[in-house]
């Protein structure tokens, strides 16, 4: 420290912020994000509309949400990888709660990921026939989730076709096929087992449904992880695309594609353009690509890396780590964020990323990690915000109460965006509720509602088994 004291650390952080501008946010800019989003729902709506919007607005045919009544055995699978997870979920209605009695995983293997189509459902036909052998269950014919982790395009509330396969998958004879049909199929070549009918829904309506069975209150689920997406109970009335007037149904928003059209573009730094520029899907999922963790920590680096070439970082000198694309891990910005030990978790990290730093760059990069973290939860607060004004005015309400399903770890260590509700949706009062499980016991609760609309045709719209699909 020289005769100024501090004041080198000051010049630094006037130029840090200079950099750090374009991230920051006004009010007003985040209301006009908010009704580019509500002019994009609406075109996603639209019988003749939805084809070309960035925002696609699929409808789930899902037409309600748990009331409290819901009970049964029920089973849930969930493929989201190379594991493979049987559960068995029990719903208790006197206790109003659900209960996972036991799970099993299964592995896929490499040839199966890579075999064909056949082998894939067989795996998972025979993986479901173990786990009700193991729990004395062959003899019931269970209700049954299914999180099917891959893109696909719903045509009826039993019938979806894949798109693509991703996630190191490429069984052949899939991709354009029904995945309802194929894994019924498979079940039935084995011929020890049946199960009634399959309902396919996104896993952000498995978040919605796990938190609406604690609170009925919950019309929305939200998911900020390695993605991010939402969906909400919209008035039929306005869902052009399905027949029928009356009553609600579930829309899964894929709001993650939201900006694909160039509507964000003026809020796009240098940063988030070399992000997607280097991404394996460039121009889409602007909007996630802004928000979700996949992308924050290498948001992060670039701008660590800018200020370094600047010289206002780490004098100058960059490490062969922080050249190297996607090595500051968006779990280190929270990390650096923690009010007591962040400090001390930021020189850990630049550390084992090989750079010399003093106090005055541990400083920098946790005002760098907190205005990139601080950008993604205002713009997702936008979003939401969106969302509840929507319904609200749906219902010619002057004010509503609502409660968000929320799911992801972006979400559990950055609750900012809470803070920027208030001002966003000032007609709404929001409450938060951390899913438990939305792959698998809210696919279970998916079903459990299903099961008890079967029992009233009049409102039957879903039938009682059900296959929940993530559109990654």
């Amino acid at each position: 420290m020289n005769q100024l004291g501090f004041l080198p650390f000051v010049c630094i952080s006037v130029q840090v912020v200079k950099h750090l501008e374009p991230f920051r946010l006004s009010l007003e800019k985040l209301k006009e994000v908010s009704t580019r989003l509500r002019k994009d729902m609406i075109r996603g709506l639209g019988k003749h509309t939805h084809h070309r919007a960035a925002v696609k607005m699929l409808p789930t045919f899902v037409r309600a949400t748990p009331d409290g009544t819901e009970k049964g055995d029920f089973l849930a699978l969930d493929l989201g990888g190379t594991n493979f997870r049987v559960l068995h979920v029990r719903v208790m209605e006197e206790e109003q709660k659900m209960v996972k009695m036991d799970s099993q995983l299964c592995a896929i293997p490499q040839e199966i990921m890579l075999g064909t189509g056949e082998q894939l459902f067989d795996h998972i036909a025979a993986c479901l026939s173990e786990f009700l052998d193991s729990q004395n269950l062959k003899g019931q014919t269970l209700p049954m989730g299914f999180t099917f982790s891959f893109p696909c395009e719903q045509k009826e509330i039993d019938k979806s076709i894949l798109i693509r396969w991703t996630k190191g998958f490429n069984c052949s004879g899939v991709e354009g096929e029904d995945v309802v049909k194929l894994l019924k199929e498979a079940i039935h070549r084995r011929g020890d087992y049946d199960i009634s009918s399959v309902a396919m829904v996104n896993d952000t309506v498995g978040t919605m449904m796990s938190c609406g069975y604690r609170d009925q209150t919950c019309e929305i689920g939200m998911i900020i992880g390695t993605g991010t997406n939402a969906c909400y109970m919209e008035e039929m009335k306005n869902v052009k695309r399905v027949e029928g007037e009356d009553g609600q149904m579930c829309i899964n928003t894929e709001w993650g594609g939201f900006g694909d059209d160039g509507s964000l573009e003026d809020i796009l730094t240098e940063f988030d353009k070399v992000v997607d520029r280097t991404s394996i899907n460039p121009g889409v999922h602007t909007f996630e690509k802004m928000i979700s963790g996949m992308y924050l920590g290498e948001i992060v680096r670039l701008v660590l890396m800018k200020l370094t070439e600047k010289k206002l970082l780490f004098k100058g000198e960059v490490s062969e780590a922080l050249r190297t694309k996607e090595t500051f891990e968006t779990k280190f910005i929270s990390m650096i964020e923690e009010p007591d030990s962040g400090l001390e978790n930021a020189k850990k990290i630049l550390t084992e990323l090989g750079l010399t730093w003093d106090l005055v760059d541990a400083r920098v990069v946790r005002l760098v990690c907190e205005t990139i973290s601080s950008r993604s939860a205002r713009l997702c607060a936008a979003a939401l915000a969106t969302i509840v004004d929507r319904i609200r005015a749906n219902r010619g309400l002057p004010h509503l109460k609502t409660t968000v399903g929320v799911d992801g770890t972006v979400y559990k260590k950055h609750p900012k965006m809470q803070l920027s509700m208030h001002f966003l949706a000032p007609d709404c009062k929001i409450k938060f509720l951390v899913s438990e499980d939305g792959s698998g016991k809210g696919a279970a609760m998916v079903t459990a509602v299903a099961h008890s609309l079967s029992k009233h045709p009049h409102c039957m719209m879903v039938p009682p088994l059900c296959f929940i699909v993530r559109n990654d």
